[in-house]
């Protein structure tokens, strides 16, 4: 890699992203729609409709969360429902082998972290691409064995 992005610099599937939430607001719309134009549901049953179809957007939204975000100080890393930040030094290596769904973050305490900002599931090149840059930044930064 030549050039390293400045900092800081986020990382997230951002076609995967628009899908779902374009997916989520659009089903939200219709079946809400579809719950106030039924003249034969009653208040309950128009008010059930619309809880369920913010259940469906807001699930669609936690899926959509995923991003890695690298900053001077480190990388923060949101998953679906945990939030971590790490020390450049933490990071020993950074994953993304053929098959994986996302990115693996080796840790120097020998854990490994999923990095689910970064996923080639519709993208895979940029996945590719976001990866190494990622992976330069960690050896830039004082860590990182490489990427395998």
């Amino acid at each position: 890699m030549s050039e390293l992005p400045p900092l800081p610099v986020t990382f997230r599937p951002g076609r995967t992203r628009a899908v779902l939430l374009t997916v989520g607001v659009a089903a939200f719309v219709a079946i809400t729609t579809v719950a106030l134009l039924l003249e034969t549901l009653s208040p309950g049953e128009r008010a059930s409709f619309v809880f369920t179809a913010a259940l469906f957007l807001g699930v669609l939204v936690l899926l959509a969360r995923p991003k890695v975000v690298a900053d001077e100080s480190g990388v923060t890393v949101v998953n679906l429902a945990t939030r971590r930040t790490l020390e450049w030094a933490e990071i020993v290596q950074v994953n993304l082998r053929p098959g994986d769904p996302w990115v693996f973050l080796n840790l120097s305490d020998g854990t490994s972290l999923p990095a689910m900002g970064i996923q080639p599931g519709i993208a895979k090149e940029r996945a590719i691409r976001d990866a190494r840059t990622l992976r330069a930044l960690a050896e830039a930064h004082g860590a990182g064995a490489g990427l395998t």
